[in-house]
């Protein structure tokens, strides 16, 4: 792939239902597959498209989530929209808890703002 070769951004809009986690895993590794990760990075970007999304369905169950991927030959960033305002943190026995820990390990760049409420997650390629 050129490292000049830009895609368009994709969108993917559906309810904060942690039974659709497996969507959004798959439409992250399509998504990564487009840039020039190996096959263990793009196995990182569907583990943190995973756990953001399960954070996203903590913050209001039900409502819609809309993530915006956008992909180029050096990088995937993934934008998801929450709302209008982060909530408390989720208490230990909710699976969101330990979202924010794992998307900080796992990304190159993770970032939560309020107001309007969203996740902003990069990750590089290694390639």
């Amino acid at each position: 792939m050129s490292s000049t070769q830009h895609f368009e951004p994709i969108t993917l809009t559906l309810t904060a239902d942690p039974g659709l986690a497996r969507l959004v895993r798959m439409t992250a590794a399509n998504v990564a597959a487009l840039s020039s990760m190996s096959v263990d990075r793009v196995e990182d970007v569907r583990m943190a498209a995973e756990e953001a999304f399960i954070y996203a369905c903590s913050v209001e169950e039900g409502a819609s989530i809309e993530i915006a991927f956008a992909v180029d030959a050096e990088q995937v960033s993934m934008d998801f929209a929450l709302g209008d305002t982060l909530p408390a943190e989720p208490d230990a026995g909710n699976p969101a808890a330990y979202a924010g820990l794992i998307l900080a390990a796992v990304c190159d760049s993770y970032e939560k703002t309020d107001a309007p409420a969203h996740l902003h997650l990069e990750l590089k390629a290694d390639l």
